[in-house]
């Protein structure tokens, strides 16, 4: 028996879409059929990225998110569903890293990575949540889903990354805790967590001395590349993934069992 996840009528919101890992998982909803509101605070890449989902035959909305903002995070939520419609995907993708030793963190370098991997990604899915709950009351057959991006590195400590890896552990049970509360909504959250993804953004890191000895290391001496997860993302985001829920899969290359 064969499966074809169809996305055709379903509304997925994608934070973080102006470049990256957002970017890929806006396009690979789109061509899987789904209207994909795209979010971020670069709205000059967003209409960029509409553009190119729309010169592929996919349909694109755009709306302008800060994640460490609450009343953006509102205001955004609310737009979209005024543009789209109901959300019935929610990628929860938003997201930044800080290197430095765990002695040298400031205050700054803390909240800024704490407000917008941790604080802002609950609260992009908590005014989602409000919103498919409230539908799941009037039709308890709807199903909805939400994906948090979190990483391996909430699974395991990497050098000068603390503070980053403290944020993405938060994701990881708040993932859970999500899971728990929301479940019987008809509302299944899980967690994806990357290993070294290569993206534009860390990709001149990659290519130093530094860079190079560390994908000696690992396990297959190799990157992964955004497509790596289209699948992975698919599955948690379609409806045949309903009986997955509070589910933390890794998408590593076999570096967590290194």
């Amino acid at each position: 028996m064969g499966i074809e996840v169809n996305f055709e009528g379903k509304i997925a919101l994608v934070t973080g879409a102006s470049s990256g890992l957002g970017a890929r998982f806006a396009k690979v909803l789109a061509a899987a059929g789904a209207q994909v509101v795209l979010a971020a605070r670069r709205t000059d890449r967003l209409k960029e990225l509409r553009a190119e989902i729309e010169a592929e035959g996919g349909a694109a909305h755009m709306v302008q998110l800060d994640v460490t903002d609450y009343a953006s995070i509102k205001s955004a939520i609310a737009h979209a569903e005024t543009e789209a419609g109901p959300i019935d995907i929610l990628i929860n993708n938003a997201g930044v890293s800080s290197s430095q030793r765990l002695l040298d963190v400031t205050p700054d370098d803390y909240a800024d990575v704490m407000d917008t991997n941790l604080r802002g990604a609950f609260f992009v899915a908590q005014q989602a949540a409000k919103r498919m709950v409230a539908r799941s009351k009037g039709d308890p057959k709807l199903q909805h889903r939400i994906v948090n991006i979190a990483s391996i590195a909430g699974l395991r400590v990497s050098p000068q990354l603390g503070v980053y890896c403290i944020s993405k552990a938060g994701v990881i049970q708040m993932t859970k805790a999500m899971a728990l509360e929301w479940g019987k909504y008809g509302i299944n959250v899980n967690a994806i967590c990357p290993g070294y993804i290569t993206t534009e953004i860390n990709e001149g890191f990659f290519e130093t001395d530094a860079g190079r000895k560390m994908i000696s290391a690992l396990p297959r001496g190799r990157l992964g590349t955004p497509d790596d997860l289209d699948g992975l993302l698919l599955l948690l985001a379609a409806e045949e993934s309903r009986f997955l829920n509070g589910t933390i899969v890794t998408a590593d290359d076999g570096l967590s069992v290194q």
